[in-house]
């Protein structure tokens, strides 16, 4: 039977190449020049993290490292930003999580969306992933359609098409 898996996740040598790029352009731009500001990338944890002076050059840190992301092909909802910031002395630092996979919330949220669209496939959540299965590729063509138009927050890929 025809099937497909879908997936939230980013390649990591991707990420790091956006965070290093981005990290080179923001030292040469001329409003950062002599200042403190670090972009780190925490490979092991995958965890992005930011050290600068201000909340204007916090913003302007993350959307470089957005434009670069957006460059190399990667979705920037890819990045978890929820956790604040925190002052650390004199500096402001904030921890930019990768997410890898799907989380419980956002795979219920995808069966139940697929569950009410009444196609005929058969939906199994499996740890990080959720595999649909259906006797019409067609259908399985369907549900792919259905979830590039939900907002789920998070980027989607759609692999192991068999």
């Amino acid at each position: 039977m025809p099937s497909f898996d879908i997936a939230s996740k980013l390649d990591t040598q991707l990420i790091d190449n956006a965070i290093n790029v981005a990290k080179k352009e923001i030292l040469n731009r001329w409003d950062f020049r002599d200042t403190k500001s670090t972009v780190e990338l925490n490979k092991k944890d995958l965890v992005v993290m930011i050290a600068t002076e201000n909340d204007m050059r916090l913003t302007a840190i993350i959307d470089a490292i957005h434009m670069r992301m957006i460059k190399q092909g990667l979705d920037p909802r890819g990045l978890d930003e929820t956790k604040e910031h925190y002052p650390s002395g004199p500096m402001i630092k904030k921890e930019i999580k990768v997410r890898q996979g799907l989380d419980k919330e956002n795979a219920k949220k995808i069966m139940k969306d697929i569950k009410d669209s009444k196609i005929k496939v058969t939906a199994q959540i499996m740890d990080d992933i959720i595999r649909v299965t259906s006797k019409s590729i067609n259908d399985l063509q369907a549900v792919i359609a259905l979830c590039r138009k939900g907002d789920y927050e998070l980027p989607l890929q759609f692999i192991n098409m068999k």
